[in-house]
């Protein structure tokens, strides 16, 4: 598997990615993740809808989230051809726990906890810690990479605004 090193950094320190590296324009891969009930959900289902793909080192961190809620909060100005999910190696219970108490009820959030298929298949998953990276892409009713930030900074929050609008040149 392809590494990356020194891609992202956590607190100033240099980490490695595993996976090749997405770009706009390619097709988001196909994963494996679970729906916070346990239910298998392929990223193929969501063919036909534009969709934020939000990914998160962990929701119990201060600014994983601040990024989940912040899509929340948007995703009521959105159209209803848009879906925003959030990709995290939490439990699906762990998931649940937090959307209930965060009063997260517009995203969904997806686990990628159990062989992290969408990490790797991104180039997102982080060698050292087996979180994914922080990101954002946005990808069009077919399947197509239109917008993509990876933080560098892990500890720092994406560009939202570059994100919502990608998504409004879709709509």
């Amino acid at each position: 598997m392809q590494e990356r090193s020194g891609v992202i950094t956590f607190k100033g320190n240099p980490l490695t990615l595993l996976g090749a590296e997405l770009k706009v324009g390619d097709s988001i891969p196909e994963a494996a993740l679970l729906a916070n009930d346990l239910s298998p959900v392929q990223l193929s289902s969501y063919k036909g809808k534009i969709c934020v793909i939000s990914v998160v080192p962990s929701l119990d961190t201060p600014v994983c989230d601040m990024q989940t809620r912040r899509f929340n909060e948007e995703a009521g100005n959105l159209d209803d051809k848009v879906a925003i999910l959030t990709m995290s190696v939490d439990l699906p219970f762990a998931q649940a726990r937090w959307c209930g108490a965060a009063g997260v009820d517009k995203v969904t959030t997806l686990s990628d906890h159990r062989d992290v298929s969408f990490g790797e298949a991104s180039g997102l998953l982080i060698k050292e810690l087996r979180l994914l990276a922080r990101a954002v892409l946005v990808v069009d009713q077919d399947g197509i990479i239109r917008y993509m930030q990876l933080v560098k900074e892990v500890t720092e929050e994406p560009d939202y605004n570059a994100a919502l609008e990608a998504v409004k040149k879709l709509v």
